[in-house]
């Protein structure tokens, strides 16, 4: 997988950096997006942006590539799924909790209407 989905000598490194550096700045950033009632293409402009900020860093601590398209669409997947997930998450606590008499909970990421 070396050389596909990340360039690093250890797969420890694209995991530290990528997923949980990235994907806690992408959860948070879902969380601040549904809990602001912003749009979906507002999130994912903003992940797009912290890809960029996350090759950077592959850049400046481990000597990674800075303008690789390939490692940089592997970055922003992984961002994208954990950003929309923890976006999806929030904005299900928010329905069923500030409209609790209209929703319930159907699952951790969705609710439907009560009756």
């Amino acid at each position: 997988m070396q050389g596909i989905l990340y360039e690093e000598p250890s797969i420890w490194q694209f995991f530290f950096v990528t997923c949980l550096l990235g994907g806690w700045a992408a959860w948070m950033t879902g969380k601040a997006s549904a809990q602001t009632w912003r749009s979906f293409i507002q999130l994912f402009a903003y992940l797009l942006g912290l890809g960029i900020g996350i090759r950077f860093i592959h850049h400046a601590l481990f000597d990674g590539t800075m303008f690789s398209l390939q490692y940089y669409i592997v970055d922003t997947i992984v961002l994208m799924i954990l950003g929309f997930v923890g976006y999806q998450y929030t904005r299900t606590n928010q329905m069923v909790t500030q409209y609790n008499w209209l929703y319930e909970r159907a699952s951790i990421l969705s609710w439907k209407p009560k009756g």
